[in-house]
């Protein structure tokens, strides 16, 4: 009876190892995954000798075709060691009993005899002699330990080490810590010895490689592996190997991902879905944006791409053209590694070798172009983008310029802002000017220029983000840089309409220090340059975009602090003596509500009482300006133009760039707070705010260097003082003294013997300059000069 039982148990474990085969599980599937390179490789072989394939279901349920001798290679490390005892294994490296996690119907620990070799992490029953084997895990090069942490021995009152294989997850415990470390390490250090597994297609992009020049080679390579082909069956495991383990301890999680393995496998269904999906661009911006979270997936999705556009049976479909579609855009978006780029490469030459003058032609053709261009981007690709990609074409941008105009640019994903601000000046008209241009993210209260390498698609894709989240009009702008030579500019080009409209947007933002009457003066002289003559029928702007705000408040505060409110507790202590005091509780308690009460009552009405005289003080100012403007009759724009910006010159620092610095410290001992740094085309001057006059000012050529010595600290080395800012403006600073100073080295022509050392900083990513005699520059300027 007993044998009997046995035999029914093999039975059916072979009865349920055929129907797991024939109905999904992946253990034989798997098999032909992975093998070590001197498996698949043996001497002599010929590249059409390699028939490692995809399994395929057939109509009885069968494997289609047979998978190479490769596997049971594999699997003889753990046959052939079932066949030796505990006590013959003559490479045993470390062993002791050690606790293993087991699941089932609630997670437990139990102790098992652990016993690490040059093959393999085996645990037995127990210690002793012909003690059984329970389990094994295969070490390669693929396999990952976890090691010890303290949150686990927090949890546990144990230190655990997690060991990663292909099939199989040991997590193993134990009380002692160097215990944990000394397996760990061991474990470690026998995975760093093994050599690198190949998985099948990384074999056969290595032949096809080889004999690219045969081309009957190359097709008895197709014909022969299934797995180079395009198919309607799932993927059981990826086509490039990755390493075992979780995907929290190998890259980053945070997003709900699986291990990056599982990801490969899910991204080859997403593809699959794309040939029946109504609407593709959501399923292509999620495979976009898994490959921008896990960078080893890149090129996973590039291989999968390249087989399921290989021997289509219906190539010329809408929905096997998803692909191409799909293809394009990554080509557009992140560049493959340089192996993967080569197979890419081969791989759009012979379609287009095979269906000349066809879709996948065109597809192909516009791909090869995109890989030549495409740097890695920072985000995914907008819906817009993506359709514009799917059609081959390119999209719209617009440009706005000071004033309320624009202009509409087609671009690529690959054009960058350098290339924009190029364009912008000709079309402008602005080639030949000494002053530098560049494009600005934009909205009502913030603004910050655009590195001259990033991608516009980038921007784009930025500003309709931060629309969406903020609920404010964000736009492109393109505006005056560097202003180097302002007495150059013609009154009649339209560089000057720039100098006026940056000039009152520093106005109007308070940082052009004028006295009230000044101020005043200019907001007429912008009236008249926009509406012309007075009328009493000419809508007029709001005053916040004629007059500093700032500017008002200030003077309704000094109004109101001729008669302060006292506070409520000075009148409080008003009616009674200074020696009568409450003792705590009830009453005390209901003293401090009502004296509460009180003060937020007071609060309201103090508010109350300043929106009143802000409300008069607008009005007044707002009636002095239509005065003023009454005045102007007859002036021309170009008049109104011309008298605005020679009020504005009158300050010292006209044309410089203000930044606000929270603090400012000198090596002299000199501090000071909430300051101005104005950097202009020949010096970098200190500011009080609202200040004409400034504190200090260094020309550049007594500057010996610049850079970032902490991560919101600006230093400047002046002589034999060191000027330390604290600001948040670093990059901007950084950027803009690098082009003023680019395009002085360019006056002296001296820009191709200059001395520059740097240093990485790596925290904020900036470069420190060594102190020089002459000025130099930290980095290449971020637009051209």
């Amino acid at each position: 009876m007993p044998l009997q039982g046995v035999c029914w148990l093999l039975c059916c474990r072979k009865g349920f190892s055929l129907l797991g085969r024939d109905y999904g599980e992946k253990e034989e599937e798997e098999s032909f995954e992975l093998r070590n390179k001197e498996d698949l490789t043996p001497n002599g072989r010929s590249p059409a000798e390699v028939t490692v394939s995809q399994p395929t279901r057939t109509a009885n349920g069968t494997n289609g075709h047979t998978v190479s001798e490769g596997t049971e290679e594999m699997k003889s490390l753990i046959i052939e060691k079932n066949k030796m005892g505990l006590e013959e294994d003559p490479e045993l490296l470390v062993k002791g009993w050690l606790s293993r996690e087991v699941r089932g119907n609630w997670i437990k620990q139990r102790r098992y005899w652990f016993v690490l070799s040059q093959d393999s992490l085996d645990y037995y029953s127990g210690q002793e002699k012909g003690a059984r084997r329970l389990g094994t895990l295969v070490l390669t090069n693929l396999c990952s330990v976890i090691w010890p942490d303290k949150k686990t021995y927090k949890e546990t009152g144990h230190w655990s080490i997690t060991v990663y294989g292909r099939k199989h997850c040991y997590r193993l415990y134990t009380k002692h810590f160097n215990e944990a470390v000394h397996w760990a390490c061991a474990i470690q250090k026998i995975i760093d010895t093994k050599a690198p597994v190949e998985t099948p297609t990384q074999l056969l992009i290595r032949d096809i490689e080889e004999n690219k020049f045969h081309p009957e080679v190359v097709e008895h390579i197709y014909q022969h592996n299934p797995i180079l082909k395009y198919t309607q069956g799932p993927l059981y495991a990826p086509l490039l190997p990755f390493p075992y383990g979780s995907l929290e301890h190998t890259y980053h999680s945070g997003k709900g991902y699986g291990s990056v393995r599982e990801e490969a496998v899910k991204l080859f269904n997403c593809l699959q879905q794309l040939e029946s999906a109504r609407e593709p661009v959501p399923i292509i911006q999620g495979v976009l944006q898994t490959c921008l979270d896990l960078r080893p997936l890149r090129d996973e999705v590039y291989c999968q791409l390249v087989k399921q556009t290989s021997y289509t049976p219906a190539p010329y479909t809408a929905a096997h053209l998803r692909y191409w579609q799909l293809l394009t855009c990554m080509s557009c978006t992140f560049l493959p590694g340089p192996n993967v780029l080569k197979y890419l490469r081969f791989h759009l030459k012979r379609i287009q070798s095979q269906n000349p003058e066809s879709e996948m032609d065109n597809y192909a053709s516009f791909i090869s172009e995109a890989l030549e261009k495409t740097k890695c981007r920072g985000s995914v690709p907008s819906w817009e983008e993506i359709q514009v990609l799917m059609s081959r074409q390119e999209m719209l941008c617009t440009v706005h310029y000071p004033g309320p105009l624009s202009c509409q640019l087609y671009i690529s994903s690959h054009t960058t802002a350098n290339e924009v601000v190029r364009r912008m000046q000709e079309k402008l008209g602005l080639q030949d000017t000494k002053n530098t241009f560049a494009l600005y993210e934009q909205n009502a209260l913030w603004e910050q220029p655009v590195p001259g390498g990033a991608l516009i698609a980038d921007i784009l894709t930025s500003l309709s983000t931060k629309e969406s989240e903020s609920k404010a009009q964000w736009k492109l702008c393109f505006k005056l840089y560097c202003l180097l030579d302002a007495d150059s500019i013609s009154v009649d080009s339209i560089e000057y309409l720039f100098l006026f409209e940056q000039c009152h947007e520093m106005v109007v933002r308070g940082q052009l220090p004028a006295c009230e009457e000044d101020l005043q003066v200019l907001a007429s002289l912008r009236l008249q340059c926009l509406m012309g003559d007075f009328s009493t029928h000419a809508p007029c702007p709001p005053l916040d975009e004629l007059f500093p705000g700032h500017v008002l408040e200030d003077q309704v505060l000094m109004s109101l602090s001729a008669h302060p409110a006292l506070p409520p507790c000075q009148v409080a202590d008003q009616g009674c003596p200074t020696t009568q005091r409450f003792h705590t509780g009830l009453l005390a308690g209901t003293l401090w509500s009502h004296t509460a009460t009180a003060a937020h009552k007071q609060k309201v009405e103090q508010d109350m009482r300043l929106r009143s005289r802000l409300k008069e003080e607008a009005a007044a100012v707002m009636a002095s300006i239509l005065e003023r403007w009454k005045g102007l009759a007859g002036y021309s724009r170009r008049d109104s133009i011309a008298a605005y910006l020679t009020i504005a010159r009158q300050w010292s620092g006209f044309g410089c760039t203000l930044y606000e610095v929270d603090f400012y410290i000198s090596s002299t001992g000199s501090f000071s707070q909430k300051l101005w740094l104005g950097v202009a085309a020949t010096s970098v001057s200190l500011y009080r705010q609202g200040e004409a006059e400034a504190l200090e000012s260094f020309p550049y050529g007594q500057i010996c260097s610049y850079g970032v010595s902490d991560k919101n600290t600006f230093k400047i080395t002046a002589g034999d003082r060191d000027l330390m800012f604290e600001t948040t403006k670093l990059t901007e600073i950084m950027q803009l003294m690098n082009a003023y100073f680019s395009a002085i080295r360019r006056q002296r022509g001296k820009g191709e013997d200059a001395d520059i050392t740097k240093t990485n900083n790596t925290e904020v990513g900036f470069c420190h300059l060594a102190s020089t005699h002459t000025p130099t520059l930290l980095e290449l300027p971020s637009h051209p000069v």
